[in-house]
């Protein structure tokens, strides 16, 4: 893959987890404002539902990704050394990575109680 080619890539997955994000902020504030879970065994019961689970894993993986290319391309264009650049996109990726796996076991103990 070209390094053009490249950048469109990361331009595109920009975009579509930006589109996404917002649909799902306002999906989550039109259902709190008009169908707000009162209770937490309420919110465990919303959440636990098998769409809203997928639909909450997705908006979370599309925060990470656009966090990922959004740092990435800063990095990228104003830290120039790669002596410091490349253990800082390390540092990051580890990071983003905990996040997904944390919401991730937060989602799965949701079905399991």
């Amino acid at each position: 893959m070209t390094r053009k080619a490249s950048g469109l890539k990361a331009w595109a997955l920009q975009r579509v987890t930006a589109i996404y994000i917002g649909v799902f902020a306002l999906y989550l504030l039109f259902a709190l404002m008009f169908d707000n879970p009162s209770s937490y065994p309420a919110w465990i019961q919303w959440f636990a539902h098998p769409i809203m689970g997928i639909a909450t894993l997705v908006f979370i993986v599309s925060i990470l990704l656009h966090a990922w290319v959004g740092v990435r391309d800063v990095i990228i264009d104003y830290i120039k050394p790669i002596a410091i650049r490349a253990p800082l996109l390390a540092l990051i990726a580890l990071s983003l990575l905990a996040c997904a796996l944390w919401a991730s076991q937060s989602l799965i103990l949701v079905r399991l109680i």
